[in-house]
């Protein structure tokens, strides 16, 4: 027997003994069904017993899945009454990161978890990047934040969970009379010998920048050498009309005085946006969180890869994996 056994785990086997199917279990747990499988697996080998008889027509439990299930039901439930006796630290208010004004996914998000637990206290906060908020996810600033996942340091990510909200079509913001500002969309081949700012020397966007290099690399294209950040219209206004670089976005940028955003194809560059929040974090809202992201995402399409897309093989696997 291991010396632990992490509760989660143990929450898996349940739900899936309980349904006996693992997408519905899945979808119970707000988890991809890859990535309960896996837990369950973990399970047996850390048990070292055959919890489940799979085949392609049922799943049914083992003797010894038979014989674990409940006691796996008390420890959940003393865990869920220990939890309950430190109720008044579940009630302080959940900190989420929305990164920037105006941005729609995380703003959704965090509209329809509001709805879903209008019990719960949900605040918004700004830290302009994932990489920025990361430190403060893993230091109890924030509790969640939304953004690129694979553009994160590893050591960063290995104490962090995400789960993949939304394939955000990319697009370029540029002055309204830069020439390529009467195209309705622009193909990436229009770039070609563009100098295009993307964050470069903002150490609280640095997966963004990533992003941008390596949609780049081979087409041409410049990265902006860095810039002071520019917080407010008003900055992003002057700083715009005196470099006169077009900027990467996505489509959901909100609008810039005297800019214009055009949609980028040929092939559609796609950021990858998840939910992220620190290992161990137990809230009701965050609960709240993720059952909007995944609602949304469903209802939306917003995991439905787009024909001829690009994103990063590393991202791809994440978000599809995950």
């Amino acid at each position: 027997m291991p010396a632990h056994l992490d509760p989660r785990l143990l929450r898996a086997f349940v739900v899936v003994a309980e349904e006996l199917h693992f997408t519905r279990a899945a979808a119970r747990l707000y988890v991809a069904q890859q990535a309960l499988s896996r837990d369950v697996r973990r399970l047996e080998r850390e048990l070292e017993v055959e919890l489940f008889l799979r085949t392609t027509r049922q799943v049914t439990l083992t003797a010894d899945g038979t014989r674990l299930l409940p006691h796996a039901r008390r420890v959940l439930a003393a865990q869920d009454d220990l939890l309950a006796a430190f109720g008044p630290g579940q009630s302080r208010p959940l900190l989420v990161d929305l990164n920037t004004p105006g941005l729609v996914t995380g703003r959704r998000v965090l509209h329809r978890a509001r709805e879903l637990a209008p019990e719960c206290e949900l605040l918004a906060r700004y830290e302009s990047g994932l990489t920025g908020a990361a430190g403060e996810l893993l230091a109890g600033r924030l509790d969640a934040s939304f953004g690129r996942f694979t553009g994160l340091d590893p050591a960063l990510r290995s104490a962090l969970e995400q789960q993949p909200v939304r394939y955000e079509p990319m697009a370029v913001v540029l002055p309204e009379d830069h020439p390529l500002a009467p195209l309705a969309e622009v193909p990436l081949a229009a770039l070609a010998g563009e100098t295009v700012y993307a964050g470069a020397g903002n150490p609280r966007t640095l997966e963004w920048t990533d992003l941008a290099g390596r949609l780049f690399e081979g087409r041409g294209i410049r990265l902006a050498a860095p810039l002071p950040p520019a917080f407010g219209d008003e900055e992003f206004e002057r700083i715009m009309a005196k470099t006169r670089h077009p900027v990467l976005a996505v489509m959901d940028f909100p609008p810039m005085p005297r800019t214009v955003r055009r949609a980028l194809v040929d092939p559609v560059p796609l950021s990858p946006v998840s939910l992220v929040w620190r290992k161990g974090l137990v809230h009701p809202a965050l609960d709240a969180l993720r059952r909007a992201a995944a609602e949304l995402a469903r209802a939306q399409g917003w995991l439905r890869r787009p024909a001829g897309s690009w994103m990063p093989a590393a991202d791809a696997d994440v978000m599809h994996t995950t």
